[in-house]
């Protein structure tokens, strides 16, 4: 009988030791998340990104990380994928944030929603745009004009196409709904993946992937 119950509790320090604790991430500005005071507008069911063009990490990110980690914890949590580009960084933030707003609504249009898609404008555009700043080293210097062709020339649009565009309440309105992510940013700059619009990931606690993928799980959770 004592035999039994000694291979019986083995067993079980053996399982629990194997699984993930349910206290595995720790909250704190020094730790790996933080609950946001002010919940982020519209990131309620996401994995909202705070981005902007001009971003080295978040080039970094977008090319080695996000690529093997959002599908996985999308497909983990059930949460959606949304980025929110920051028009307060970069000498063309407000333009690239008309822009990029733009492409989705296309986007949307056409019935994509997954902005990793290969049909995506707006995947287009950053893409060309993060390559041209961090690749290639543009900087523009002809001014907006010259900006905005790197990412129109990818999607086949005309200047005054978009001109027209970028005017419209629909275009605007996206755009400025994504001002609120400026206060996120001030917490520990970008990227910043914020999870439900409340729980704020500190980057700086990220070592891999598949630890990323689980604290989105866990965050999901609460």
């Amino acid at each position: 009988m004592l035999r039994r119950t000694f291979i019986a509790s083995a067993v079980l320090l053996a399982t629990a030791a194997a699984a993930p604790s349910a206290f595995a991430f720790t909250e704190g500005k020094d730790a790996d998340y933080i609950t946001l005071e002010k919940p982020l507008a519209g990131g309620e069911g996401k994995i909202v990104k705070v981005w902007s063009y001009d971003c080295p990490f978040c080039f970094k990110f977008d090319v080695g990380v996000d690529p093997k980690a959002i599908p996985a914890a999308e497909k983990a949590t059930g949460l959606k994928f949304d980025m929110y580009h920051l028009e307060t960084k970069g000498k063309y933030g407000r333009a690239g944030t008309e822009l990029f707003a733009w492409c989705m609504l296309r986007d949307k249009a056409a019935g994509v929603t997954d902005w990793e898609d290969p049909k995506s404008l707006f995947k287009k555009a950053k893409d060309a745009i993060y390559l041209a700043y961090h690749r290639k080293g543009e900087r523009w210097t002809a001014g907006e004009e010259a900006f905005l062709k790197t990412g129109l020339d990818v999607i086949g649009a005309k200047p005054e196409e978009f001109a027209a565009a970028r005017k419209t309440p629909e275009v605007q309105a996206l755009a400025d709904s994504w001002k609120p992510c400026y206060d996120v940013a001030k917490i520990q700059g970008i990227p910043a993946y914020v999870v439900n619009g409340k729980y704020l990931i500190m980057t700086k606690s990220i070592r891999s992937v598949q630890g990323f993928v689980d604290l989105i799980t866990e965050l999901s959770k609460k």
